[in-house]
């Protein structure tokens, strides 16, 4: 057994800076077979970069008070549709289905983020919807981490940034 307080965990937040507090619970706590986070997200800011998907991965959001807002898509090619998470509520995103949650009102949402299987995702396994300037039009993009950032690759032409 291992016990930890929320307040014990070091804050590591996301390298784009697109959240100020996010505390990895999983790997404090040794967890193999998923990953867990806590954020506070205040306004405007989002659990991640942008629209993304985990092939190798399901995720669970729970939002313990405010109300977060996920864009979610289906596939690239898909519409997006918005859906909205207020306090007491879950909801979960398949691996290969697109999502990106966010703050847009104007109280700090706090909530937890699980992913399993994997106490960790491959970034091999990550797809991010993106604009590519090469393609002209939103493309599916490998993700990978590099240097405090994420260098992305269009699945379509290989461009790479």
């Amino acid at each position: 057994m291992k016990r930890v307080a929320l307040d014990e965990i070091r804050n590591e937040p996301n390298p784009l800076r697109v959240h100020e507090v996010r505390k990895p619970v999983s790997k404090v706590l040794g967890t193999a077979d998923f990953a867990m986070n806590y954020f506070e997200l205040a306004p405007g800011e989002s659990f991640s970069g942008g629209l993304h998907t985990h092939h190798d991965q399901e995720e669970v959001f729970y939002v313990q008070e405010g109300t977060a807002t996920f864009e979610v898509r289906e596939g690239i090619d898909d519409e997006t549709e918005e859906v909205e998470v207020g306090p007491g509520a879950a909801i979960r995103f398949e691996p290969g289905e697109f999502q990106r949650g966010s703050n847009r009102g104007e109280e700090r949402v706090v909530g937890l983020a699980v992913g399993a299987p994997g106490a960790s995702h491959g970034w091999d396994e990550i797809e991010s919807i993106v604009y590519c300037p090469e393609c002209e039009e939103e493309t599916g993009h490998g993700v990978a981490l590099a240097d405090g950032g994420f260098d992305l690759t269009c699945n379509g032409c290989g461009l790479e940034r």
